[in-house]
């Protein structure tokens, strides 16, 4: 997957989970379902996901043999950055509230999965 594609398929999810976020309170109106802090969460999640795309795509010019160790750095210097959001959230705001930390894993997991999709893609272009 060139670079081009994959900045256009992860707007289009992005804007697909915006839209999602920005409904369901008017799906639910009864149910708290979106936190306070969901849109901050989504732009920092949003934006630590496409510096790691792009971070493993250079590991992956650079020495295409270690292709699957710069991903699962880059899997694990994303889950580094998400808990220090945790941990400074915390501290600001003083606790924790069950919403947000659906509201977070959820989104983690979401973008989680978009760019682990579109590295295998590319591993697997990389092999033929």
């Amino acid at each position: 997957m060139n670079n081009l594609k994959f900045i256009v398929s992860y707007l289009l999810y992005s804007l697909g989970i915006a839209l999602f976020g920005y409904a369901l309170p008017d799906l639910f109106p009864d149910t708290p379902i979106i936190s306070p802090a969901f849109w901050l969460i989504y732009a920092f999640l949003g934006g630590v996901t496409l510096i790691a795309y792009f971070l493993v795509i250079l590991g992956m010019k650079i020495n295409p043999e270690t292709s699957i160790l710069a991903i699962m750095a880059s899997i694990g210097i994303k889950m580094f950055f998400a808990l220090a959001f945790i941990l400074i959230y915390r501290a600001k705001t003083g606790g924790m509230d069950l919403l947000f930390v659906i509201n977070f894993f959820s989104l983690y997991l979401l973008f989680t999965l978009f760019e682990i999709s579109a590295l295998l893609r590319n591993l697997r272009h990389q092999n033929k």
